[in-house]
């Protein structure tokens, strides 16, 4: 997968921001965050019971009640099954023949396998940030989750026990993870401009020209 470029990373570092902006520079194919929802309808729930679960749900007030190990815990379920998902499409996107930019649910354990380092990126930001702002988007999936909590009998306590979800899956041991993963790492600047970020990863990290 020669043509493939990975960004992973924690929330709030601006995965989705560079893959679109990086496809948008080369004429390359864009998978931004949660690219194979495509196909969710007609997933078998046996198969894939993390995805389904918000595919089949009835009422999303249970989404959001959940206890924090328990949305942990599907998070992660959930991103294994991305993982099987993307790997698929992925190997059909290929066949066009384009580069291709992916903001990927991957582990670092299969991108050893399938690439190499001038093929994947690690965007992060302090731990803080990706749990404090991580409502600071107009992302229109985050936008719901957090009218719901808003919409609870006690607002602060739905969305303190999200912050605690959010510290979960944003764990020491996560971050030491990826940086220990051998790939190259960006820390998210606001000091920078989205173009010179794009500029910096497609030329030092991808050498893209």
């Amino acid at each position: 997968m020669n043509d493939i470029y990975y960004i992973i990373g924690c929330s709030y570092a601006g995965k989705s921001t560079m893959v679109r902006s990086l496809a948008e520079k080369f004429d390359a194919i864009e998978c931004g965050e949660n690219y194979q929802d495509f196909i969710l309808e007609g997933l078998d729930k046996d198969e894939f019971p993390n995805l389904c679960y918000t595919r089949d749900l009835q009422d999303w007030k249970q989404f959001i009640r959940r206890t924090p190990e328990e949305y942990a815990a599907w998070i992660e379920g959930a991103k294994k099954e991305c993982e099987i998902l993307e790997l698929r499409i992925l190997e059909d996107l290929k066949k066009q023949g384009r580069r291709i930019f992916v903001d990927t649910n991957i582990s670092v354990e299969t991108l050893k396998k399938i690439s190499d380092k001038d093929h994947v990126l690690i965007m992060l930001t302090d731990r803080e940030t990706s749990i404090n702002r991580f409502f600071e988007r107009p992302d229109k999936e985050k936008q719901f989750i957090y009218r719901l909590l808003m919409e609870e009998p006690d607002p602060e306590a739905a969305l303190a026990r999200y912050r605690r979800t959010l510290e979960l899956i944003h764990s020491k041991e996560s971050y030491d993870r990826l940086l220990d993963s051998g790939f190259n790492i960006l820390y998210r600047d606001e000091s920078r401009t989205i173009e010179k970020t794009r500029d910096l990863i497609a030329e030092k990290y991808f050498k893209l020209q």
